[in-house]
């Protein structure tokens, strides 16, 4: 008899927030198990995946035993007996037992853990790393011939908005490896440019405190346009050329900012339209070695999208969609149809299921469009399945920030992964 789940459980476990998350533990027939936990965002798009929680007073109302008890005892009845190894079918049918559209009956979370759990142990069965087992499941055309074919870093260095307290409007600034090298030279290069960034920021008389993830959170910034000649600076002063070597990624998340059809930026004391917030994003884009803009407007937007992305053309820049698109194939090819991006962040928790994850980013594949595969900012937890999907669809980035032991596993899992190509062309 083929290989069949045994058992499924549940753990509630802490996330990097402080505030628990729920890890899922399945085992095979065939006496294999294993683990996944799930992150969840602090800056979160509305259309994303329910993230059900307790209530009450324990952990101020985000407990997450209940969601235990949904693995236990609903979802597991269900998977129990079933094949591990069509992984479709096995987040189908979590699918099908939830019945909405936002995973409100299971939460997103319950989903995700027993889905990426379910997908690590069929591939224990098979004896292959997460990444092929999953290139092959979904046949994403996975062909790694060399190391710098995977996927790399956008290293968040400076953070605002609701990563961090009085600080910037706009929630993140990265450096991001523009060449396409070995993972191992080019987290290098990217994380000593963060190293002088912090010397930077001292002179400058700013606080090196780090916000949700592990970047810098400097209080007092003058201006939104301040960081980028800090990072301008840090690359040069680590011997890297600005742009050909490492750039500078933007997330403005700019749901977070946005109010009554008016964009506001406090640190300035400006409230903007969107047409305003288009030139004042375009005197970036002229002066600095910008690589990739993010959420540059609310996620409901869709006119200034638009409007905004024949400009980032022109500069040759990748306008990324995350409120707006949340992993979600309808939200994506919504934004194919009205021409409002030319690239997707990657966030498995935002759809709640590997498969769907998967097929977003085949989606945007078939339409020419860059992946960018990212952690979350609110909680995250120590697993690296992100790292695997990104490399399994050939994503061009993974957006991970700089230190704390739940970001730098995902580098680590790079590294590693970069270490089997190598021996494997060997």
């Amino acid at each position: 008899m083929s290989t069949t789940i045994k058992r499924i459980s549940a753990l509630e476990i802490l996330a990097s927030g402080g505030y628990p998350t729920v890890e899922a533990e399945v085992e095979l027939s065939s006496g294999l198990v294993a683990r996944a936990s799930v992150p969840y965002g602090a800056s979160a798009g509305s259309h994303e995946a329910t993230v059900l929680t307790d209530g009450g007073d324990r952990y101020l109302g985000k407990g997450m035993q209940s969601v235990v008890q949904t693995i236990e005892n609903t979802i597991a009845p269900e998977l129990v007996g079933q094949n591990p190894l069509d992984q479709k079918s096995i987040d189908q049918q979590m699918l099908d037992l939830d019945g909405t559209s936002n995973k409100a009956t299971l939460g997103g979370n319950a989903v995700l853990a027993v889905s990426v759990a379910v997908a690590r142990a069929a591939a224990k069965e098979v004896g292959q790393p997460l990444y092929r087992y999953l290139a092959d499941q979904f046949q994403t055309g996975l062909d790694l011939e060399s190391p710098d074919q995977l996927p790399q870093p956008m290293v968040v260095a400076i953070e605002g908005g609701k990563h961090a307290d009085n600080t910037t409007d706009l929630q993140e600034y990265c450096l991001s490896s523009t060449q396409s090298v070995a993972p191992s030279e080019s987290v290098r290069k990217v994380l000593e440019s963060y190293h002088q960034l912090k010397k930077i920021l001292q002179k400058e008389g700013l606080s090196t405190n780090v916000g949700n993830e592990g970047a810098f959170a400097p209080n007092g910034i003058a201006t939104n346009e301040a960081p980028f000649g800090y990072l301008v600076a840090a690359i040069e002063q680590a011997g890297y050329q600005p742009g050909k070597e490492i750039g500078i990624s933007i997330d403005a998340a700019a749901s977070e900012f946005y109010a009554d059809g008016l964009y506001h930026l406090a640190v300035e004391n400006r409230k903007l339209t969107a047409n305003e917030l288009m030139a004042y994003y375009q005197t970036w884009l002229e002066k600095y070695p910008i690589a990739t803009l993010e959420d540059m407007f609310h996620e409901d937007d869709w006119t200034a999208w638009s409007e905004f992305l024949p400009l980032t053309k022109k500069f040759n820049v990748p306008l990324i969609g995350d409120d707006l698109t949340v992993t979600n194939t309808e939200r994506l090819q919504r934004a194919i149809d009205e021409q409002a991006i030319s690239a997707i962040l990657i966030k498995l928790n935002q759809i709640g299921s590997v498969s769907e994850t998967i097929a977003t980013c085949m989606l945007a594949k078939q339409h020419g469009m860059m992946t960018t595969t990212s952690h979350r900012g609110g909680g995250e937890t120590n697993d690296t399945a992100m790292v695997d999907v990104a490399v399994a669809v050939g994503s061009r980035f993974i957006k991970v920030g700089p230190t704390r032991g739940e970001r730098v596993s995902k580098y680590n899992r790079l590294l590693h992964i970069e270490s089997e190509i190598k021996n494997s062309v060997k």
